[in-house]
């Protein structure tokens, strides 16, 4: 079985440092999708969320801005230190009701279980090996309390003739490097979920653009962990 490249944590971080704001350009594709995820997460009942990978914090702001009530939380994790540092200054006039950190990559929130009702993750799982995904979502079902929603959106293969060309084309330079497409690959998240603990509520392909997002919600079906 031939072995898929992948930038490491540092070089990840080293990338995304040097894209900085950069990052926003890709909102020509990215934000259609990023509006049908959020149409379906429910939002507005929401109390405490966290995003594993904010980037600038451009989603994050329209959330806090837009969609979820006045007292709602959040949480923004990312593993480079320009994107913390563009996060921190996008969402300073929430003060209070936002954190964020920066990590080591490591597909690990420290948060107690149970602690969240909203989990988000867009455009990161695509970096990331099948074991780290499967990790990611093994971390969102433990930290999200019973009843919330795990909202997904990546890079996947596309479903048209068109997209289906992006997608063999960005293939093909994610073989040659990583680095020429940020680490990002085509993924299926569907494949990803488990078979229990979760309930899939909403999958979608959003194309724009010729680039296809994938797009999945599911609610943590599990009882509350002991404390």
């Amino acid at each position: 079985m031939k072995t898929t490249r992948l930038l490491s944590r540092d070089q990840l971080a080293r990338f995304y440092d040097g894209l900085g704001a950069g990052l926003d350009t890709q909102a020509f594709y990215e934000a259609a999708a990023m509006r049908d995820l959020v149409a379906h997460l429910e939002m507005r009942t929401s109390r405490a969320i966290v995003e594993f990978g904010c980037g600038t914090g451009r989603l994050a702001a329209e959330l806090l801005a837009n969609y979820v009530p006045p007292g709602a939380t959040y949480l923004g994790l990312d593993v480079s230190r320009t994107m913390v540092e563009l996060t921190k200054r996008r969402l300073s006039r929430w003060g209070g009701r936002v954190e964020v950190r920066q990590t080591d990559g490591a597909p690990h929130v420290e948060a107690a279980d149970n602690t969240f009702d909203r989990f988000i993750c867009t455009y990161v799982l695509d970096l990331l090996s099948d074991e780290e995904i499967r990790r990611v979502l093994d971390e969102a079902h433990r930290i999200l309390r019973p009843g919330g929603l795990l909202g997904l959106g990546s890079l996947t293969n596309g479903p048209t003739p068109t997209s289906g060309l992006v997608t063999t084309i960005w293939r093909r330079l994610h073989q040659v490097s990583p680095w020429l497409v940020g680490g990002c690959r085509p993924i299926t998240l569907s494949s990803f979920m488990p078979n229990s603990g979760w309930t899939v509520e909403y999958t979608n392909i959003v194309v724009r653009f010729g680039v296809p997002s994938d797009i999945v919600v599911a609610r943590n079906v599990a009882t509350p962990r002991s404390t």
